[in-house]
């Protein structure tokens, strides 16, 4: 028995590692009919690419589908690009395909590759040479054929989103022979007039018609133009080398002008708004202004002079009043106690005992007798009476009895 012994799974990874490792396999093109196609309901396609003498398994995965053109049928010549790896699970290897192409197309297809992966190689699809396009243009540059749909679109939805923008068409002839150098001379004539964008395509077509835009001298003139380039060419399943080297892609012609020319009125809207919210602020803060002055002036009128003078005044009001409700008080109880006295007055007073029938008798130096004890027989006495006083002797004295 041998020792070293390797399991399934790590003979289907060295294999797999195998298949990575093989630049080759990692970007191949391969040629042959459809068989066994079937789209599931993921979105993946799965079939079987095969030739006269071999079959392989072939998948579409999902995220490319939006790169099939066309729907695949049974016996259609495919050129599939893609990878070629293994199954590790199944231990079985297939084809991952990325784009597929009719055969007819195939010649044009293998040259468009070349070209892409030669001028990616030089850097010109690199993001650091995209030019932003400018957010307000006045004057929006098109190369494209003058007849064509692509440039009543374009005027269309410009002249919806701003009627202001100035359209400057270069008539270039976009399909056939001495297209790529009437687009190049359009870019270049374009540039050198100094408009603030432009835009080079076409409507769609096959990849004979828009292969005017997949020639290097195109590339080059886009890449070399100042002015930001829009590339809208063909339909949105449709990708040229013009596409990459553009500053920005549209899908359409219809896309490129809405990327190009901004809605003015959607502009007016937010200057509106930004008008009621600046209006809004002001009003805001004029009116904490106006009660921050409102406080400041109170504060002030506190701290015055005028202002302490009048709160004395006031205090000296308050007092006078309080002086002036006190006396009255004062007086009304002195009145009311004077009333009490002189009650009390008139029921002691001896004019009045005199007027009841009593006597006040008194010796004859005027000191009044108050007791028989005080008073001998044959002293004299004045009895004084109401209407007048009498003389008389007392003759004799009487006692009460205790």
């Amino acid at each position: 028995m041998r020792k070293n012994a390797y399991t399934v799974c790590q003979v289907n990874a060295y294999v797999k590692n195998m298949f990575q490792q093989d630049f080759m396999l990692r970007d191949i093109c391969v040629k042959g009919e459809v068989s066994n196609c079937k789209y599931h309901s993921s979105g993946h396609v799965y079939f079987t690419i095969k030739d006269e003498k071999a079959a392989m398994s072939a998948v579409l995965f999902a995220g490319f589908r939006s790169k099939l053109a066309f729907r695949m049928q049974e016996g259609d010549k495919v050129l599939v690009t893609g990878s070629v790896d293994v199954y590790e699970r199944d231990g079985r290897y297939q084809l991952y395909a990325k784009e597929i192409q009719k055969d007819g197309e195939g010649g044009l297809f293998l040259k468009f590759e070349a070209l892409k992966r030669e001028l990616s190689d030089m850097g010109m699809f690199a993001p650091e040479y995209k030019k932003p396009i400018p957010k307000y243009i006045r004057t929006l540059g098109v190369v494209t054929a003058p007849t064509g749909a692509a440039i009543q679109d374009i005027r269309n939805i410009a002249g919806r989103r701003n009627p202001y923008v100035q359209v400057i068409l270069y008539p270039a002839q976009v399909q056939g022979e001495g297209a790529a150098e009437s687009i190049v001379t359009g870019i270049r004539t374009l540039d050198a007039l100094g408009v603030d964008a432009m835009i080079v395509g076409r409507g769609g077509g096959s990849i004979e018609d828009l292969w005017a835009f997949n020639e290097e001298i195109v590339a080059r003139a886009i890449f070399d133009c100042e002015t930001p380039v829009i590339s809208a060419v063909g339909h949105e399943t449709d990708t040229t080398i013009a596409d990459f080297v553009a500053d920005l892609r549209a899908p359409t012609p219809s896309a490129g002008a809405e990327l190009a020319v901004y809605d003015i009125f959607e502009l007016f809207d937010e200057m509106e708004q930004m008008h009621r919210q600046l209006w809004h602020f002001m009003t805001w803060k004029r009116d904490l202004a106006v009660e921050r002055c409102r406080r400041f002036a109170a504060f002030f009128q506190m701290k015055s002079p005028q202002y302490g003078l009048n709160e004395k005044r006031q205090f000296a009001i308050q007092l006078e009043e309080k002086l002036e409700r006190e006396i009255r008080r004062k007086t009304t109880e002195a009145k009311y106690r004077m009333g009490i006295l002189a009650g009390r007055l008139d029921g002691a007073s001896p004019v009045k005992k005199l007027s009841q029938g009593l006597a006040f008798v008194t010796d004859f130096a005027g000191r009044r007798i108050s007791s028989v004890s005080k008073i001998s027989c044959g002293d004299e006495v004045k009895i004084r009476l109401q209407d007048g006083t009498l003389q008389a002797d007392v003759t004799k004295i009487i006692q009460n009895e205790r």
